[in-house]
């Protein structure tokens, strides 16, 4: 939004909507003639200051802005697409609950999901028509093995979204949209590869853990999580701008339960690797 600037000179600078300041160099043109010409004033080529504009500099200027989209507001949602509004939900429903809401007042259709149902479609290329997305959330860690399946999701063509929380942790995971996205099996060798206790890590994955009194999930902190996660989900279905920071499917989120303040972590697929043959170095 442009604005005066400076001390004592008049000066124009626009504040963009992420925070920065533009200083705007106005030519031949007073800022006062320009900002009633922005404002619509149509006897804004002289004013009652005496300073003349020429109308051709003011209209240029009045372009750019117009160009650069600080003179009109662009939409915050669009459409969520047709063909991507079916979304099935599994997990706790702490989450899966506000999500819901959240979805469905986005333009999505979700639907409560049994895991065995998910189990059919993996298993069964044929059944019932599949849905667009599907999201697991998990009150916990995430047991062995159980999103080996659902990370084949992206290959029939299925968007895969998941979360969990490890104690006073939620980690948001990128949404896998095509195949060679990033699945949780990459999450899982990406943090074991950045952790010096690997080995503690995945032992407290594979339950070798004793709870005292577990770290509870707030009403804010379940609410964050799915807002968060629909957030994801309406800029793949085209429900969003999109605009700025990492994009859905390359990002890993961190989520501190007790303030709620998130960290954004880039991440890329694990690529293949050989197996080394028996007695290689």
């Amino acid at each position: 939004m442009p604005a005066r600037a400076g001390d004592g000179v008049a000066e124009l600078a626009v504040r963009t909507a992420d925070g920065e300041f533009l200083r705007v160099n106005t030519g031949e043109a007073p800022v006062p003639r320009l900002l009633a010409h922005l404002a619509g004033d149509a006897a804004s080529n002289t004013g009652a200051d005496g300073l003349d504009a020429p109308s051709g500099e003011l209209d240029r200027l009045t372009g750019a802005f117009d160009q650069a989209g600080y003179l009109t507001a662009r939409p915050s949602t669009t459409a969520w697409a047709a063909d991507r509004r079916t979304v099935w939900l599994l997990g706790d429903e702490r989450i899966t609950g506000p999500l819901t809401a959240l979805l469905a007042a986005a333009g999505a259709d979700p639907r409560p999901t049994e895991p065995a149902e998910l189990a059919t479609l993996l298993d069964e290329p044929e059944c019932p028509p599949a849905p667009a997305a599907v999201v697991w959330c998990l009150d916990g860690p995430v047991p062995p093995g159980l999103w080996d399946a659902a990370d084949r999701l992206p290959e029939r063509g299925v968007a895969w979204l998941r979360c969990h929380r490890e104690g006073w942790q939620a980690w948001l995971e990128p949404l896998a949209a095509l195949p060679g996205d990033v699945t949780s099996a990459h999450i899982r060798a990406r943090r074991l590869a950045a952790t010096p206790a690997h080995r503690e890590l995945a032992a407290y994955w594979r339950g070798a853990r004793t709870t005292g009194h577990p770290a509870p999930l707030t009403g804010p902190a379940a609410a964050l999580i799915a807002a968060l996660l629909a957030a994801d989900l309406a800029d793949w279905a085209g429900a969003a701008p999109g605009e700025g920071g990492l994009p859905a499917r390359r990002r890993l989120r961190r989520v501190d339960l007790r303030d709620l303040t998130v960290e954004n972590h880039p991440v890329l697929p694990v690529p293949p690797v050989a197996p080394r043959r028996r007695g290689t170095p």
